[in-house]
């Protein structure tokens, strides 16, 4: 009996067991820009992935399969289910080239390098009726030190049976990659001149390419360079097409030639209709050899254990009105599954321009010494790493600030150590004034993707710090997996150090194994690790954003607390999120809502992170200016003419004014839940809310008002098009503030929510196919990137009411 056959039972548990060890998380989909690619979280190292196309004729090589397009005309591409620790399956539709692709990926624990994987691909006809003819090359690629070679001794004509790679580098020590065919693969063996190519039909071929460092993630050009390379020194023995070629499948085949030094192995294989084959990499430390046993009992009890959890987690309410709750179930785990399966890791150089200002942005005090480093342009910086989760593989394949704390809501709420594995990178990112970039665009990878004017990214300039929000939830989650205790028994008052440890509960049903939700000391140096780069992060906004209080005649009962978005253009507040939402003419006497809800919403994160590490003054200190800054909200931004909250501008007489424009800026206050439950301005609000004329739809809350005239104008990104993210922070606040605590709108809260909730769940779960990024404000339909599961996916959260 082999020794996986043994192991087999043990399997889901082991990989339990492994949940708590970082080195579970080292191996993963971290390459979410491409249909289907695994690499670790090591700067440079190996990098797999898979590219296909079919051979029904010669223009099918123009519809090669690599990196996720929204041009390819694919009908789908989902993980049904996926945890980052142990793999999950995913299934991609692809009409063009008449294939249904399932990748089938599981990690297997052992070893003192990451743990081995297996991978079982297979393809079947998306209509039965019409061939499918598929070509598909997996490849391995090594950036940096180390080496590849292939075990298997060459032949020009290809191989029979398995191909088997081998290599090594410093931090993955020895390893291999083998292919190996599954049974009752069929080959195109008949066809025009077929005899000419007799000795190589049915065969695995094979290329060994050398890849300049820092240009692995081009593998796709290498490959079908290679393959084109091939098909024309092929085709020139059939110099007159009208006599006919031979079938695509005969020609359009890697070389069977390895040049030395290569660091790029591609190995194909042809197929006629139904196909299977299996990868395996296997660590040298491991000593367990794997084999086809692994995935045919390891994958069934991932999923088996996967959908127990997600009953447990994310579970479909059984009151929630549905006729199918396993539909609506498998739908809440496909957009769980591809946020987790969208965590990518990228490392590399980005483009950072210290000296850029607008006209309005710049300062009395910009000869200070923060501003003596200005320099001559656009510059490189050292390269950095970030594990982050993307908002969209397809258009967005990079790290958004903005996004990333909504991502990590819901990441948390499924794997809580993951999230604070992503959120220390991005902390890691704070630099020494206190600044990250808005968008991580970290490699030559990334910026490929990313359009040259907005490569560029500026140290004046912020985003939303929603990263507070993950730090909110993970607290909040400390203090629910605590079993009740209080916040002096869990340390958080002065009378106890970071030393002291209380023991959390250990049956954490939504949590097993969260090593930080059942160690109060490890999740209290975790806090304290992070304390110091955030508090810097704190006082970057509050320096750099701050805006004028006493010019232009404002009064309020605190002298600073006000702010404005740097870096906004004539037509765009890009740093606010917000892109092309109405606000008034730029000006440097401006003052944002959004932005000082924000930091009213940051100081309180502060508070509460200052108060568990022990830093007693700090946290005074916080809540004094969460006070203030609330305050300000009302005195600056309350227009009671206007019955609503809005922007302040300045006009041509050098007045202060307000600048009121319906829609979700109005109601920012109660998005982020800074009024009380009996606000005097909560009626106004909640009216504007519920309003069919203003921001309600069937659908959820419009982005603005659609009786605004600039309702669905210009590029219309946020001047009506409903957000699903803007959705959960109204049903968040609704659900745990102004529904929950007594107040003269509870029962209002209570209904808008009920009916809000439906909208929004229904109107995704109705779509097919995809999820969007966001969906029109007339019709629901879904409108610009898809698939969109970053802060769509908060659905799942907005079904299950974990807020």
């Amino acid at each position: 009996m082999r020794l996986w056959w043994a192991l087999l039972p043990l399997l889901p548990t082991a990989l339990a067991q492994s949940a708590n060890d970082t080195e579970s998380l080292l191996w993963g989909a971290y390459r979410p820009n491409l249909y289907f690619g695994l690499r670790p979280r090591i700067p440079q190292s190996l990098m797999t992935g898979l590219l296909w196309f079919g051979t029904q004729d010669y223009q099918s090589l123009t519809r090669a399969r690599h990196g996720c397009d929204q041009g390819d005309g694919l009908s789908g591409y989902t993980w049904t289910e996926y945890d980052a620790r142990e793999g999950g399956v995913q299934v991609i539709k692809d009409p063009p080239n008449n294939v249904v692709i399932t990748t089938e990926f599981l990690k297997v624990p052992g070893g003192e390098h990451g743990g081995s994987w297996a991978v079982r691909i297979k393809g079947e006809p998306l209509n039965p009726a019409f061939p499918s003819r598929i070509s598909t090359i997996f490849y391995a690629g090594l950036e940096g030190l180390g080496g590849l070679e292939m075990e298997n001794e060459e032949n020009e004509n290809g191989f029979n049976g398995p191909v088997k790679i081998m290599g090594n580098s410093p931090e993955l020590d020895e390893f291999s990659v083998s292919i190996v065919d599954g049974p009752n693969n069929r080959h195109v063996e008949s066809g025009p001149f077929a005899h000419d190519h007799a000795d190589r039909i049915g065969k695995t071929h094979f290329a060994g390419l050398r890849a300049q460092p820092g240009t692995v993630w081009q593998a796709r050009e290498f490959i079908l360079k290679n393959v084109l390379d091939h098909a024309r020194d092929v085709l020139g023995a059939y110099p007159d097409p009208s006599k006919g070629l031979p079938d695509p499948s005969f020609t359009l085949q890697l070389s069977d030639e390895v040049y030395s030094a290569s660091n790029l192995y591609a190995v194909q294989k042809l197929f006629d209709g139904p196909f299977q084959f299996d990868v395996y990499y296997e660590s040298g430390s491991a000593h367990q050899p794997l084999d086809a046993s692994i995935l045919d009992e390891g994958v069934p009890a991932l999923l088996s254990k996967y959908n127990k959890r997600f009953d447990t987690v994310f579970p479909v309410p059984v009151d929630y009105p549905t006729t199918d709750p396993e539909a609506l179930k498998g739908f809440s785990k496909a957009i769980t599954s591809n946020l987790v399966g969208g965590i990518g890791y990228f490392y590399g150089t980005s483009i950072v321009n210290k000296g850029f200002r607008y006209e309005w942005d710049k300062e009395e005090d910009d000869t200070s010494e923060s501003s003596s480093d200005i320099d001559e342009g656009a510059r490189l910086t050292e390269p950095k790493a970030l594990l982050t989760a993307t908002p969209s593989r397809s258009f967005f394949p990079r790290g958004f600030y903005w996004d990333e704390g909504f991502h990590l809501l819901h990441i948390g709420e499924w794997d809580n150590d993951l999230s604070l594995e992503i959120l220390k990178d991005w902390i890691n990112l704070i630099d020494e004034d206190g600044w990250v970039a808005r968008e991580q665009i970290l490699g030559e990878e990334a910026r490929s993707r990313v359009p040259a004017e907005f490569q560029t990214q500026v140290p004046t300039n912020a985003n939303p710090p929603t990263l507070a929000m993950a730090i909110t939830a993970f607290i909040h989650r400390l203090k629910t997996s605590s079993g009740g205790l209080s916040d002096a028994d869990l340390g958080m008052d002065m009378g106890m150090g970071a030393g002291s440890q209380i023991p959390l509960a250990e049956s954490l049903s939504s949590h097993p194994g969260s090593k930080y939700l059942t160690d109060h000391a490890l999740a209290t140096t975790y806090l304290k690790s992070i304390y110091a780069p955030l508090k810097r992060h704190y006082d970057w906004f509050r320096r750099t954003q701050r805006g004028q209080i006493k010019q232009y005649g404002r009064k309020a009962r605190s002298r600073t607390e006000a702010y404005r978005w740097r870096g906004r253009s004539q037509q765009h507040v890009l740093t606010s999120g917000m892109d092309d939402y109405p606000r008034g003419p730029p000006h440097a006497g401006e003052l944002h809502l959004d932005l000082i809800s924000w930091m009213a919403f940051f100081s309180r994160t502060m508070r509460e992170i200052a108060e568990f590490v022990g830093e007693a003054d700090d946290a005074a200190a916080f809540e004094e200016i969460e006070k203030a800054t609330i305050g300000n909200i009302d005195d600056l931004h309350w227009s009671e003419e206007n019955q609503m909250y809005c922007d302040v501008g300045v006009d041509d007489d050098d007045e202060s004014h307000h600048v009121c424009h319906k829609g979700y800026l109005s109601i920012f206050p109660m998005l982020l839940g800074l009024l009380p439950p009996d606000s005097p301005h909560l009626s106004a609000i909640l009216d504007m809310v519920r309003d069919p004329e203003h921001l309600w739809s069937p659908y959820g809350l419009r982005s603005l008002s659609i009786s605004h005239p600039e309702f669905g104008k210009g590029e219309n990104y946020w001047k009506g098009p409903i957000w699903i993210q803007m959705n959960f922070l109204a049903l968040k606040s609704l659900y745990t503030t102004y529904a929950a605590q007594e107040g003269p709108y509870q029962q209002r809260a209570r209904d808008i929510y009920a009916e809000l909730r439906r909208n929004v769940v229904d109107n995704e779960y109705q779509r097919t196919g995809y999820v969007w990024e966001q969906y029109d404000a007339v019709t629901g339909e879904g409108r610009r990137s898809h698939p969109f599961t970053g802060w769509t996916s908060l659905v799942a959260l907005i079904l299950a009411e974990k807020y």
